[in-house]
């Protein structure tokens, strides 16, 4: 009799977030986890703030295997065009690390099976997910 599988609490990433959260907070940072709700979709997971290098979201992403959820493919490219950096770290290493001090680097782990980015698109199909909402 096969046993049933027991569906995991975390996800593979989440042991690298906590690692990281340890991390940037050994160095000065403020970190918080962004808890996905149903409203808050597509967000990254950690808002990080130092006194002296300001504010990052971080989405913390497995090295080995990562995609960008559904949700996040839609959201970070209009994020990113109203002003908000993403950094997406792979792991709580000062060569990880020092991606917070480059440009913000969604894009880098952006997939081309995702296709090209077209925030206006994304926008529309915002809008219209939104109206079936209501």
């Amino acid at each position: 009799m096969n046993k049933p599988r027991i569906r995991k609490a975390h996800g593979p990433e989440y042991g690298i977030q906590r690692e990281v959260i340890r991390f940037l907070r050994t160095r000065g940072w403020h970190v918080e986890r962004l808890v996905g709700f149903a409203w808050q979709y597509g967000l990254p997971d950690l808002l990080a703030v130092h006194p002296k290098f300001g504010l990052r979201f971080i989405e913390v992403k497995n090295p080995d295997e990562y995609t960008f959820t559904r949700a996040q493919r839609i959201k970070f490219p209009i994020l990113d065009s109203f002003g908000m950096g993403i950094w997406i770290i792979t792991g709580a290493t000062d060569e990880e690390y020092d991606k917070l001090f480059g440009s913000p680097n969604w894009r880098d782990y952006w997939k081309p099976q995702w296709g090209a980015i077209n925030v206006d698109e994304l926008l529309k199909q915002i809008e219209t997910e939104d109206n079936d909402a209501v």
